[in-house]
C-alpha cells in the first residue's frame, strides 16, 4: 500500500509539473531560488557559516588528535592533509561566487 501511494503521489506531481501551469510555476520557483542565492546577505551568511564550520572542524581535529594520540588511523590523517592541500594554504579563503565561464 505504501509503494502504491508513493507511486500515485509521484504520478500526480509529475502531471502537475508536466502541465503548462505546473511548468510555469516550476520556472517561477527556480527563478526565486536563483535570486535568493544571489542575494549578498545570503552569500555572506553562507560564507561565514562555512568558515565557522572549517574552524570548528580544525579545532575538533586537533582536540581529538591530542587526546587520542597516535591511535588515529593513517587514512584519517591522510584525508585531513588532502583537505588542507585542497585549500592551498589560502588561510580559509575560498572561491565562493567565482565562475569558470
Amino acid at each position: 500500500m505504501r509503494y502504491r501511494l508513493t507511486f500515485i503521489a509521484g504520478l500526480a506531481i509529475g502531471y502537475v509539473i508536466g502541465t503548462r501551469a505546473g511548468r510555469e510555476r516550476y520556472e517561477q520557483m527556480k527563478k526565486c531560488a536563483r535570486e535568493f542565492a544571489r542575494n549578498p546577505a545570503v552569500r555572506n551568511t553562507a560564507e561565514s557559516a562555512a568558515q565557522t564550520g572549517r574552524d570548528l572542524a580544525g579545532r575538533a581535529y586537533h582536540s581529538v588528535s591530542d587526546k587520542v594520540g597516535e591511535k588515529v588511523p593513517a587514512s584519517v590523517t591522510a584525508r585531513v592533509r588532502s583537505l588542507r592541500d585542497r585549500n592551498g594554504g589560502r588561510n580559509g579563503e575560498d572561491d565562493w561566487g567565482t565562475s569558470n565561464t
